[in-house]
C-alpha cells in the first residue's frame, strides 16, 4: 500500500509533466511518420534504381552472350531483364499524366521489380515532390535512361534479325555488338547520376526532417531534457541503424540471384526462400519445409556423398560448400551449389544452419562444353600428321604433339618451358644461318611462310640430321584480341622435295642410261645456240647412231639391247669432258654437245668416240658382237638457226655417214645432195605440223570385198580407212610422200591418234552401217604404252563398240618390235578390238 501511495503522486507528476507536451509528442509522432514514409519512399526509389541498373546490366550481358553463341535462351533472358526498366518506364509515363491511372502505375512498378508495399510511397513522392530540384533532376535522368533502353532494344532486335540469317558469322554481328557496348557505356553514367540525385534529395529531406525534429524536440527539451532527450536519441539511433540494416539486407536479398535456406536440426524445420523455390520451378508455398525435401530431390547417385558431407560439417563446424543435383518440378536435374555455416547455441549445441543456394547449371554446361572442346582439340593435335608446337608470347614452349616430338627429337616433358628456338632449330636453306625468332616476327606481323631447314635432335641429345620443313605461325588471342601465344605448324616437305627432284630428274633423264633425254638436250642445246649467237663462241653438236645395234637387239633380245645401250653410254661418257653433255635421243641414237669447242677439236673428239666404240666388243652368252657408230657433226656459230635446224643438220650428216659405209664421222656440208634429201624430209615434217594445225588431213573409206565374186561377207560391210593430206593448194598428197619423214621424226603416234579420234567421231551414231572398220597403225604406236588407254577413252567418248574396229599393222613393224607388238595387241584385244596383218 505504501508503495502504491507513493507511486500515485509520482504517476500524476509524470502525467503533469508529459501532458503539456502531448500535442508536441503527437505532432512529432505524425511528423516522424511522414518522415519515415518519405524516407521509405526514397529508399524504395533507391531499391528500384538497383533493380533498374541490374536489369540493364543483365540485359547487356545476355545480349552479348547471344551475339557470341546465338542461344535463344540468352535472348529470352535479355527480354526478361529489359522488362524491368520498361515497366518503370510505363509507370513514369502514367505518373506524368494530369490524372494518372494508379493501377497502371502499380502494374508498371511491379514489373520493374519494386516491392508492392513501397509503391504507394513511391507514387506520393513522385507526385508531391517532383518539383524539388534533386527529384526533378533524377526524373530527367530516368527519362534519358529510358531513351537509351529503347535504343538498346532496337539493337537487340537488329541482333536477333542478323543472327537468324543463314551464314551470319561473328563479323556480321560485330557492329551491333559495338553499338550495344556503347549504349551500355552511356547508361552507366546515367545510373550513377540517378543514384546521385536521389541521394541528394534524400539528404535534403533528411536535413529538413532533422531540422523540424530539432525544433519540436527543443520545445520538449525545455521541460524534460533529462526525461526525454536521452531516450529519444537512443531510439533514433536504433531506428536508423535498424532501417539501414533492413535496407542493406533487402538490397542484398533482392540483388542476389541466390536462394536462402535455414535449417534447425533440433526442430527438423528447413526454410527455403522464394528464390530457392523458383529455382526448382515451385511457388514458395509448394515446397515442403523439411529436410526430407532435399533428400527426395537429390540425384540418387549423390545421396550418399551429400549425407557424408553434411555429417562431416556438423562434426567439424567447417564452412559447408558442396555441389550436387536437385530435381526440379519438370523432372529435370539442375546443378546447385550450397554454402552455409553452423550456428551453435548455448553449450555449443547445434542451434541452426543457414546459407545460400546457387544455380550453377549453366556453369556446369559451359564446363562440360569446354572439356569436350579441349578434348577434341587434344585428340586432333595428337592425330594430325604435321608437327604442332605451341608457345607463349615470350617464346617458351608449352606443348608438342606426337608428330612434333618425332620431327624435332624432343619429348614434350623435356621441351616444355624451353625457348622455341632451342627446340625448333630452324636455319636458312641457302646461308645455313639461324632464322630470326619466329615468335617475335609473328607478334610483329612480319612473319612470311617460307621453307627452312630443321635440325633434328638425335638420341644422345646432340644436333642430328636436317630436314626441310615449311613452318607456318599463327597467333593465339584472348577475348580482347590480345596475343597470348603462338601455334607453330611444321610441315615436313623433305619427301616432297625429294619426290619433286626425282620427278625433275626423271623428266630430264633417260631411265635406262641415266643420260639426259631428248627434251633436256634440246633445252640445253637452245641455250648453247643462243650463247654462240650472242657471244660468238663456237660449239660442236654431234648426232651419233649405233651400227649393228639392231642385230644385237633382234638376235639376243631387248635385255641384251638395253645392256648394250648402257655400256655404250659408259664408254662415251669416259671419253668426254665433264663439261660436255651426252644425251640419249631415242633408241640407239645419241647426241653430244661440246661447248666452247671448234670444228677441228670437235672432229677429233668425234673420231675418238668412234674409235672407242669400234674397239669395243659386246659379249652375251658366249657370243661377241662388234659395234660401230655413225656420227654427224655440226658446228654451232652465229649463223646457226633453231634447235630443230641444228639437229636436222646433224641428223643429215649422220645419215650421210651411214650411207657412206657406216662407222665414220661426217661433218655437215649444206650443199651435199644427201643432206639436201634429209632437209627435204624436214620440210615434210614442217608441212605435216602445219597440216595438223590447219585441219588439212582427211580420211577416205575403201570398201573391202571378197576376192571371189558372190562370196558373202561374214559380218556385213567391211571398209578400210585411208589417210590423205591436203597441201596448201588443196591437192591431195598420198601417204608415201610424207609418212617416211613422219616415221623418221616420230610424228606417226600423233597422226595415228588423230586418225583414231577422227574415225570414231565419224562413226559415232553410224556404226551400225558398217560391220568392220579397219584402221592402219604405224610401228611407232606399237611402242606407245598409253595408246590402248587412248583408244578406250575415245570409244567411251563417242560410244563406239570396239568389236567393230580392226587395226592393221605391217609385218615389218610387228617383227621389228615383236614383244611390244604382242603386248600391244593383247591389250587392245581385251578391249574387243580386232587385228589384221598387212603383208
Amino acid at each position: 500500500m505504501r508503495q502504491a501511495g507513493v507511486s500515485l503522486p509520482a504517476s500524476g507528476h509524470v502525467l503533469r509533466i508529459i501532458w503539456p507536451f502531448v500535442p508536441v509528442v503527437v505532432a512529432l509522432a505524425l511528423f516522424s511518420i511522414a518522415s519515415l514514409d518519405l524516407l521509405s519512399a526514397a529508399r524504395a526509389f533507391v531499391a528500384g534504381e538497383s533493380q533498374w541498373s541490374k536489369g540493364q546490366k543483365n540485359a547487356v550481358l545476355h545480349l552479348l552472350r547471344y551475339g557470341e553463341d546465338r542461344d535463344p535462351a540468352d535472348f529470352d533472358a535479355y527480354l526478361a531483364s529489359i522488362a524491368i526498366p520498361f515497366g518503370d518506364h510505363r509507370a513514369r509515363l502514367e505518373l506524368d499524366r494530369a490524372e494518372p491511372d494508379l493501377e497502371r502505375v502499380r502494374e508498371g512498378l511491379l514489373a520493374g521489380g519494386n516491392h508492392p508495399e513501397d509503391i504507394p510511397r513511391m507514387v506520393r513522392l513522385y507526385r508531391n515532390f517532383r518539383h524539388i530540384h534533386e527529384v526533378d533532376a533524377a526524373i530527367r535522368v530516368w527519362a534519358q535512361g529510358d531513351l537509351e533502353f529503347f535504343a538498346l532494344h532496337e539493337q537487340a532486335l537488329a541482333l536477333r534479325r542478323l543472327a537468324g540469317q543463314p551464314g551470319c558469322d561473328d563479323a556480321c554481328v560485330a557492329p551491333v555488338l559495338r553499338n550495344i557496348a556503347q549504349i551500355d557505356a552511356r547508361l552507366t553514367p546515367l545510373e550513377r547520376a540517378f543514384s546521385g540525385h536521389l541521394g541528394q534529395a534524400s539528404r535534403r529531406v533528411t536535413r529538413l526532417l532533422t531540422s523540424g525534429s530539432a525544433v519540436m524536440a527543443a520545445a520538449l527539451l525545455m521541460s524534460a531534457i533529462l526525461l526525454s532527450l536521452g531516450p529519444l536519441r537512443r531510439e533514433r539511433r536504433l531506428r536508423e541503424a535498424l532501417a539501414q540494416s533492413e535496407e542493406q539486407l533487402q538490397l542484398a536479398v533482392e540483388g542476389s540471384n541466390d536462394g536462402l535456406w535455414d535449417w534447425h536440426p533440433g526442430r527438423g524445420e528447413l526454410y527455403f526462400s522464394a528464390r530457392c523455390a523458383q529455382m526448382l520451378g515451385y511457388r514458395a508455398d509448394e515446397l515442403p519445409h523439411a529436410r526430407e525435401t532435399v533428400l527426395g530431390l537429390l540425384h540418387p547417385s549423390e545421396l550418399a556423398a551429400f549425407e557424408a558431407r553434411l555429417a562431416y560439417h556438423l562434426r567439424s563446424g567447417e564452412p559447408y560448400d558442396a555441389e550436387f543435383r536437385l530435381r526440379n518440378r519438370a523432372g529435370d536435374y539442375l546443378w546447385v551449389r550450397a554454402r552455409g555455416r553452423l550456428v551453435r547455441g548455448a553449450g555449443r549445441r547445434r542451434a541452426r544452419m543457414a546459407g545460400s543456394l546457387t544455380d550453377i547449371s549453366e556453369h556446369k554446361r559451359y564446363e562440360t562444353q569446354l572439356f569436350a572442346e579441349k578434348e577434341r582439340a587434344q585428340v586432333t593435335l595428337q592425330a594430325i600428321g604435321d608437327a604442332v608446337v605451341t608457345a607463349d608470347v615470350w617464346g617458351r614452349v608449352q606443348s608438342l604433339n606426337p608428330a612434333a616430338e618425332a620431327l624435332t627429337g624432343w619429348r614434350e616433358a623435356g621441351a616444355r618451358g624451353l625457348p622455341l628456338s632451342q627446340v625448333c632449330v630452324l636455319r636458312d636453306e641457302d646461308s645455313q644461318a639461324p632464322l630470326p625468332d619466329i615468335v617475335m616476327l609473328a607478334l610483329q606481323q612480319h612473319w612470311h611462310t617460307r621453307s627452312a631447314q630443321l635440325v633434328q635432335r638425335d638420341g644422345a641429345g646432340q644436333p642430328g640430321p636436317a630436314l626441310v620443313v615449311k613452318p607456318s605461325v599463327a597467333l593465339i588471342r584472348d577475348r580482347a584480341a590480345q596475343a597470348i601465344g603462338v601455334v607453330v605448324v611444321l610441315h615436313d616437305i623433305s619427301q616432297e622435295r625429294a619426290h619433286a627432284a626425282r620427278l625433275a630428274y626423271e623428266a630430264s633423264h633417260d631411265a635406262l642410261t641415266g643420260l639426259v633425254n631428248r627434251a633436256e638436250f634440246e633445252r640445253r642445246l637452245a641455250a648453247a645456240i643462243e650463247r654462240a649467237r650472242t657471244q660468238g663462241i663456237p660449239h660442236t653438236l654431234m648426232y651419233l647412231d649405233l651400227d649393228q645395234f639392231k642385230v644385237v637387239n633382234d638376235t639376243c633380245g631387248h635385255a641384251a639391247g638395253d645392256e648394250l645401250i648402257r655400256q655404250m653410254a659408259e664408254i662415251m661418257r669416259g671419253h668426254l669432258r665433264r663439261s660436255d653433255m651426252l644425251a640419249r635421243l631415242g633408241g640407239d641414237e645419241f647426241g653430244v654437245l661440246l661447248e666452247q669447242c671448234g670444228a677441228a677439236d670437235g672432229e677429233r673428239v668425234a673420231e675418238g668416240l668412234r674409235h672407242a666404240i669400234a674397239s669395243f666388243r659386246f659379249a652375251h652368252r658366249q657370243r661377241t658382237f662388234a659395234v660401230g657408230a655413225s656420227i654427224g657433226l655440226v658446228t654451232l656459230d652465229r649463223h646457226t638457226g633453231s634447235v630443230a635446224e641444228a639437229l636436222s643438220a646433224a641428223d643429215a650428216a649422220c645419215y650421210v655417214a651411214k650411207e657412206g659405209g657406216r662407222n665414220r664421222v661426217q661433218v655437215y656440208h649444206p650443199l651435199d645432195s644427201v643432206v639436201q634429201a634429209r632437209h627435204g624430209e624436214m620440210e615434210w615434217v614442217s608441212r605435216v605440223h602445219a597440216a595438223l594445225a590447219a585441219g588439212r588431213f582427211c580420211l577416205f573409206s575403201q570398201e573391202i570385198v571378197p576376192v571371189q565374186p558372190g562370196t558373202p561377207s561374214a559380218r556385213g560391210r567391211h571398209v578400210e580407212l585411208l589417210l590423205r593430206m591436203v597441201d596448201e593448194r588443196g591437192r591431195l598428197v598420198p601417204p608415201m610422200a610424207f609418212v617416211p619423214a613422219c616415221e623418221r621424226y616420230n610424228l606417226m603416234p600423233m597422226i595415228d591418234r588423230w586418225v583414231v579420234e577422227t574415225a570414231f567421231a565419224t562413226l559415232a551414231g553410224r556404226q551400225a552401217e558398217t560391220a568392220i572398220c579397219a584402221i592402219n597403225l604405224s610401228g611407232s604406236s606399237l611402242a606407245d604404252l598409253q595408246f590402248p588407254d587412248f583408244v578406250r577413252e575415245q570409244a567411251q567418248r563417242f560410244g563406239i563398240a570396239l568389236d567393230g574396229i580392226c587395226f592393221e599393222i605391217t609385218e615389218t613393224a610387228a617383227i621389228a618390235n615383236l614383244a611390244q607388238a604382242g603386248a600391244f595387241i593383247m591389250q587392245l584385244q581385251q578391249l574387243g578390238c580386232r587385228f589384221a596383218l598387212d603383208v
